[in-house]
């Protein structure tokens, strides 16, 4: 599994549910830029129409040595779910106030896949304590490290 692009700043903004694979349908050149590695996650959400899951603003750039082939670099492309896992996903959007989040981009056995997760937004209170926490493990790691 070659990992292609993170998207860190969903874990600095969400709390994590659950998470999901889904398939990228792709077209043209789009594959060859995503091996690249040159794809951006950061300002993409998903979003549901007609029973079917589609991430929006993931920027692909244009393959540079594609012609007249390239492709739209911030199209909204389909994702590839089962029929469960998408009536799930919208069932909490939907009544419950979460967000589905796109967290990784990678290849695995030539196909490229998304890992998307349900998630809860954090208030800033939150971020700062994540923030805290992190730090003191931090130090305790350190101190732990330093009297062995």
């Amino acid at each position: 599994m070659q990992v292609i692009t993170v998207n860190r700043k969903a874990k600095h903004e969400y709390f994590i549910e659950d998470t999901f694979e889904a398939g990228l349908v792709l077209h043209g050149t789009e594959i060859k830029s995503i091996r690249k590695g040159s794809v951006q996650l950061k300002e993409s959400f998903i979003t549901f129409i007609d029973g079917e899951a589609y991430i929006k603003n993931m920027h692909i750039p244009p393959y540079e040595y594609g012609n007249r082939f390239n492709h739209d670099e911030t199209r909204e492309r389909k994702l590839l779910l089962h029929k469960h896992e998408i009536k799930k996903l919208q069932q909490k959007v939907k009544l419950q106030g979460y967000t589905v989040v796109p967290l990784r981009l990678y290849i695995h056995h030539g196909k490229a896949k998304l890992e998307i997760a349900l998630a809860k937004g954090k208030h800033l209170y939150d971020k700062r304590q994540t923030e805290k926490d992190r730090d003191a493990s931090r130090m305790m790691q350190k101190l732990a490290k330093k009297y062995r």
